[in-house]
């Protein structure tokens, strides 16, 4: 890559706050448009050229395709260098500022979907899981424990069988129906359920509260996984164990209607790749199949005994 051909691809006011943008965010080309106010195929042509010169890179999941900047070495270095010049420029701010305004109205859309569908959100993972006992081969994997948090816990399914393993059994989900549901569920049996309220990019626990996390089907609905992993790390003791079960990669683009998924599965590579990066270390992989075709993975990994830089 010649340096000139990273100075021409620049060279233009709208490719610079591009890069300043996905510096910061992965987007999807609508939410984009929406941040730009501007037509799609001008900020489509402008995205080519800054990919074609390798400063940002996509990735297709289903009909929609994500840009972030670069993990190219050489390109990571150049924007390294030049990115001082956008903080101080009040264009390259309120792009920033949409951008945050864009993911907050994405994540209130996503908490309204899941308070919509909380009364009906058993019958709808039935229409995906089906007969296959999710449930007790995830709890195979579960070893006994003094503190187990279930992240994106919706109604509490889980929650019943994890209390008979561990003493203190933490809930958290970001629907405030879905945990109205799960508090309807122990309303009226002796129980050690502890429900909290709380995203998982930022969770209300303690640094190393809990001994053993659990995120199921959960995953693919987050828009940064790498970011909740990491924050994951951080309320979990040291050495002690991760498991997540989600989807491996399909292309049934339906899902993310009826179901509120942003990701379609995830490869195993990708997934050992965040987690490495997030300061686990894998210790086995298992496989399921379910319902419509997909297949789903169960990963256990432990925290790795250094901390992650966060």
């Amino acid at each position: 890559m010649k340096a000139v051909n990273y100075f021409k691809a620049l060279a233009d006011e709208t490719r610079l706050r591009l890069l300043n943008l996905l510096l910061n965010h992965e987007l999807n080309v609508n939410e984009i448009v929406d941040i730009f106010s501007m037509g799609q195929s001008r900020i489509s042509r402008h995205l080519k050229i800054l990919t074609d010169n390798h400063l940002l890179t996509f990735r297709h999941d289903g009909l929609w395709t994500f840009y972030a900047a670069t993990s190219n070495e050489k390109s990571s270095y150049f924007i390294e260098v030049i990115q001082y010049l956008f903080k101080g420029e009040d264009i390259f701010f309120t792009d920033l500022s949409k951008a945050k305004k864009v993911i907050e109205k994405r994540s209130k859309e996503t908490t309204r979907f899941f308070d919509s569908i909380a009364e009906d959100w058993q019958k709808l993972k039935s229409e995906i899981i089906g007969d296959f006992d999710l449930n007790g081969f995830l709890l195979s994997h579960v070893p006994h424990c003094h503190t187990v948090v279930d992240l994106g816990c919706g109604t509490g399914d889980l929650l019943s069988d994890l209390q008979k393993i561990s003493k203190v059994t933490i809930g958290v989900d970001k629907s405030a129906k879905m945990l109205e549901e799960a508090r309807k569920r122990f309303l009226r049996c002796e129980s050690h359920i502890d429900l909290r309220i709380g995203e998982i990019e930022h969770l209300p626990l303690g640094d190393g509260e809990a001994d053993i996390a659990i995120i199921n089907m959960v995953l693919h609905h987050l828009p940064s996984p790498l970011s909740s992993l990491k924050e994951i790390n951080r309320i979990l003791k040291r050495n002690n164990q991760f498991i997540i079960v989600d989807f491996l990669k399909h292309n049934l683009e339906k899902m993310r209607l009826k179901y509120g998924d942003r990701w379609l599965g995830f490869s195993e590579r990708k997934i050992k790749k965040w987690l490495e990066e997030s300061g686990f270390q894998v210790i086995k992989i298992d496989y399921f199949k379910l319902k419509k075709g997909l297949r789903g993975f169960l990963l256990c990994s432990k925290k790795n005994e250094t901390q992650v830089n966060q």
